[in-house]
């Protein structure tokens, strides 16, 4: 699923880009991960928000990412934060299969 812009009541707005099991790269920090869930918007409280080092916009997709080697970890990213990670190489986390049932053409398929 690629959407990349959606009019809604008269003003254009980003829409989901990436669809859950897609591989991606945070543009600014380097680290790799797959999306898991997606909100259409920010959906974490100011407190978060403020807290965070980049405020980018709340108005676009956030999604949520397990990232790769990380120990468990998991993040809470703007979409204009993330790019599609070609490498097609997979990532490791201990949480992968309370999502997906396996990897195939570098993508993480959903489990049924």
């Amino acid at each position: 699923m690629l959407i990349g812009l959606t009019d809604t009541d008269g003003g254009a707005s980003p829409g989901i880009y990436y669809e859950l099991g897609v591989v991606v790269i945070h543009q600014l920090y380097g680290y790799r991960g797959v999306i898991v869930a997606v909100d259409d918007c920010c959906m974490a409280g100011d407190t978060w928000y403020q807290s965070n080092k980049t405020q980018p916009s709340r108005e676009q997709p956030w999604y949520h990412v397990l990232v790769h080697d990380s120990g468990g970890l998991s993040t809470y990213v703007a979409q204009s934060n993330l790019a599609e990670d070609s490498s097609g190489h997979p990532i490791s986390h201990p949480r992968l299969q309370c999502y997906f049932s396996g990897f195939k053409a570098g993508r993480y398929q959903l489990k049924a």
